[in-house]
């Protein structure tokens, strides 16, 4: 498909600056009530909380990364990961504009996070994702990623759904990947659980 006449094609670039950068406050603003939106309050807190665990060093170097996608200057999509151990990375806020939906922008930030940690010497990566966003479920399995849970149970079963995948041609090796997530699940599946039941967890 050819552009119209004098329109010139957009000019996209990632950039890994800290989570702090004004450019990324608009993408944060919106996920934070995207993320009250589908999960309320869990915990006793808003689920937007969750953005504000970790201070921002955690996603800068040598602890971890903080990228933009870049649109004519403007930030489209966006994502980090945390160092886990010394051959993982764990993938964190992946997430793109809502007014720039289905161009593939996730699945580019993700293969971008999986090319950075691989830059940086890493072998393998690990994320996760809650029980009330599908469509990252599906860009993680469609992104060759290997579920760590049972995929035919059913999303209150699942609570949190962990994924792995190798960063080489070596095969996955996830047994203390799927210990630490397994433990993580266990943590979280009563206040999941109650959530996909319709009760309220709020203190």
């Amino acid at each position: 498909m050819s552009l119209p006449e004098n329109t010139t094609p957009a000019r996209e670039e990632f950039v890994y600056v800290s989570p702090e950068d004004p450019r990324a406050l608009p993408l944060f603003t919106e996920l934070a009530e995207e993320y009250d939106q589908r999960y309320g309050s869990i915990f006793g807190e808003p689920a937007s909380a969750e953005l504000y665990r970790y201070p921002a060093e955690t996603f800068l170097p040598p602890l971890g990364a903080f990228v933009l996608l870049l649109r004519d200057g403007v930030a489209v999509a966006g994502g980090a990961f945390k160092i886990l151990d010394d051959r993982t990375t764990e993938l964190k806020r992946i997430w793109a504009s809502s007014a720039h939906r289905r161009q593939g922008l996730a699945k580019r930030v993700l293969t971008e996070l999986e090319d950075e940690s691989r830059r940086r010497g890493y072998v393998r990566s690990y994320l996760t994702t809650g029980p009330r966003q599908p469509e990252a479920v599906r860009l993680y399995l469609g992104a060759g990623w290997t579920p760590l849970f049972d995929v035919d149970a059913t999303a209150d079963e699942i609570g949190v759904y962990g994924f792995a995948k190798s960063l080489t041609e070596a095969p996955l090796e996830a047994e203390d990947i799927q210990r630490g997530y397994d433990a993580e699940r266990a943590e979280a599946r009563v206040a999941f659980s109650h959530l996909l039941s319709g009760e309220s967890t709020a203190a």
